[in-house]
């Protein structure tokens, strides 16, 4: 791991400034950010230590009942926080999984959100994939059993974020500052997948930098549930997650849906093929299970991961009907 020096800046405009100098890097939590450097993957002369900026570590309600969340919250004050766990349950419930309490303990809210992918190709220094700059993809001929199945090529990571899905169904809206000032864009335009850059999965060119995550009050009659599967209990990855917003009217019928699949895909999958078929319908096990099937309608696995297809049509259906406040009964 090469030397670097530690720098601390004013405010968040001289932050930005910093960070769109030449071989530097942000300092948030550090988690992915030493991974990275001992990987070398990244080779910064200084490290830009945001944790000395005051006031992006808070949780506030925003106008109309949302919430404001601080880029440098940490997923443990995230999942445990009584107006997230009470009107975004989801999204605590995203954060409590994450990792390992110790990590939750450091790890902050952009830094999951930033977060380079996991591919064991990527992250091997000794492998020029796509993603580094590269011409090919060693996970489609390769080891690719924790890869995409959806929106994959020219490269096939999946994103490694807990918390995108559940921010992603939320409709939440990022603050970004860059040293030409700052701007707001919705989640879902944060991240980029590999068709349009394969080397990035998100916006933040030097210079850009989280200041701000806001999250809308939810309505009134929604429910909301986030669901997942690893292959162990402690410490793991995520092979699938999906997050499910559901509203039903008085009558059973759905009057909102969204629906967002984690680990599946280069950046959170949004499903909008299953929201199609649930709005306006009365909701049971059977509906669920036609929206699952239309969520996930347009795999296309590689040769070791198509055992994602059948987990996540589960965890689609019972992210529903759990969201609903419906038993998933056995057919």
């Amino acid at each position: 791991m090469k030397r670097f020096a530690i720098i601390a800046p004013a405010d968040s405009s001289s932050a930005a400034r910093m960070l769109a100098e030449p071989h530097r890097a942000a300092l948030a939590g550090g988690v992915d950010l030493l991974d990275t450097l001992k990987q070398n993957l990244a080779a910064p002369d200084e490290l830009v230590n945001l944790k000395a900026l005051g006031g992006l570590d808070r949780i506030e309600r925003a106008p109309g009942g949302g919430l404001r969340i601080g880029p440098l919250v940490k997923l443990s004050q995230l999942a445990a926080a009584p107006d997230v766990r009470a009107r975004h349950a989801a999204l605590a419930d995203a954060a409590n999984a994450a990792a390992t309490p110790q990590i939750r303990n450091l790890a902050t809210v952009a830094g999951n959100l930033a977060q380079r992918p996991r591919c064991w190709y990527f992250r091997n220094p000794d492998i020029v994939c796509l993603k580094k700059g590269g011409t090919k993809c060693y996970a489609v001929a390769g080891l690719n059993r924790y890869h995409a199945i959806l929106g994959g090529g020219p490269s096939f990571i999946v994103h490694p974020s807990n918390l995108a899905p559940a921010l992603v169904a939320y409709d939440a809206t990022l603050t970004i500052l860059a040293p030409d000032g700052e701007r707001q864009l919705a989640i879902a335009d944060f991240f980029t997948p590999p068709t349009i850059d394969p080397r990035r999965e998100n916006i933040l060119t030097p210079g850009r930098i989280i200041t701000a995550i806001e999250v809308p009050a939810p309505l009134a009659n929604a429910g909301a549930a986030w669901l997942e599967a690893r292959e162990k209990q402690s410490f793991d990855w995520p092979l699938v997650s999906v997050v499910a917003i559901i509203a039903l009217n008085h009558a059973g019928v759905v009057e909102y849906a969204r629906v967002v699949m984690g680990a599946v895909a280069p950046i959170p999958w949004r499903a909008p093929a299953a929201e199609k078929i649930l709005l306006g319908a009365r909701l049971d096990r059977d509906l669920a299970t036609r929206a699952a099937a239309a969520a996930l309608a347009g795999a296309a696995p590689l040769a070791h991961n198509g055992y994602k297809v059948p987990i996540a049509k589960a965890l689609v259906r019972r992210a529903i009907l759990r969201a609903a406040n419906l038993a998933d009964e056995p057919a």
